[in-house]
């Protein structure tokens, strides 16, 4: 096979490796916005619980101060007829209703004070909210000008990248094009690797003689069975000598197992006749 297919490859494998890279930050760059946007509707939710829980309290100091004002009036009238009793029996009933209508009031008091303090704490929490909520809008604004601009950015080198692909994938084959583009996705970037003293540098698992030997006669291109990049044939003088040898080796014994299988056939014709 040509060297300029492999030239093509490792090109190519660099400008894959950038191309992804800024695909997968144009989709990183909104998760800012998102948890900026999160927070903004933690802020909103908030805010109507308590302007709910707000609403409640208001209404309950103006049922209070209506029972108060009543409470108030009922002691003014029973304090009003002091003037006509005649009895000291009506005196004492009187004077027991005054009192009961006092303790009424003053619980009355109490509750509506504590209860129109929390309400200017809610005032407080709510109005402080409100602030919080415009600060968040603002920076949830600003950070979604920024991210127009950033993925503008993004795009542009990612149509620069596309145009350097387009240049150098054609005369390549389409299905080594698409397994080559897996492999770039699944191997942090490294698709085509060399293959070295026998050695995948890519996974640095030791390969077949034979094996070896395919690639370096480039004839095709090989994915190495271990981590299924591809491999190209790396110019190694000791290297080239332990392989040789190595396949040598191999030939040798296929060739003495050949031997004593054709020894072993007559012994078999003997034993059967």
């Amino acid at each position: 096979m040509a060297r300029t297919v492999y030239d093509k490859l490792r090109a190519l494998q660099d400008v894959l490796s950038k191309k992804f890279d800024v695909e997968k930050e144009i989709l990183e760059i909104p998760k800012s916005l998102a948890t900026k946007t999160e927070l903004l509707n933690r802020l909103k939710k908030s805010f109507m619980e308590k302007s709910a829980t707000y609403e409640a309290a208001q209404a309950r100091v103006t049922e209070l101060d209506q029972k108060l004002t009543e409470a108030e009036q009922s002691r003014e009238s029973f304090e009003g007829q002091m003037d006509v009793i005649k009895t000291q029996r009506e005196y004492e009933a009187l004077d027991k209703e005054i009192k009961d209508a006092t303790e009424k009031e003053q619980q009355l008091r109490k509750e509506l004070q504590r209860e129109q303090g929390s309400l200017e704490e809610l005032k407080s929490a709510i109005e402080k909210e409100e602030m919080m909520i415009r600060k968040q809008e603002e920076d949830v604004k600003e950070e979604q000008s920024k991210i127009k601009v950033k993925i503008k950015d993004k795009n542009g080198e990612l149509k620069k990248l596309q145009g350097e692909e387009k240049k150098i994938t054609p005369g390549l084959d389409e299905d080594i094009l698409f397994k080559f583009e897996r492999i770039i996705k699944s191997k942090s970037g490294l698709g085509i690797v060399s293959l070295t003293k026998g050695v995948c540098t890519g996974c640095y698992m030791i390969l077949p003689p034979q094996f070896v030997n395919t690639v370096r006669l480039g004839e095709r291109v090989e994915f190495c069975p271990y981590c299924s990049r591809i491999l190209f044939y790396q110019e190694d003088d000791e290297g080239e000598a332990l392989e040789s040898a190595a396949i040598d080796e191999e030939a040798e014994d296929e060739e003495e197992e050949e031997e004593e299988q054709e020894e072993e056939a007559p012994e078999e014709e003997d034993e059967e006749l």
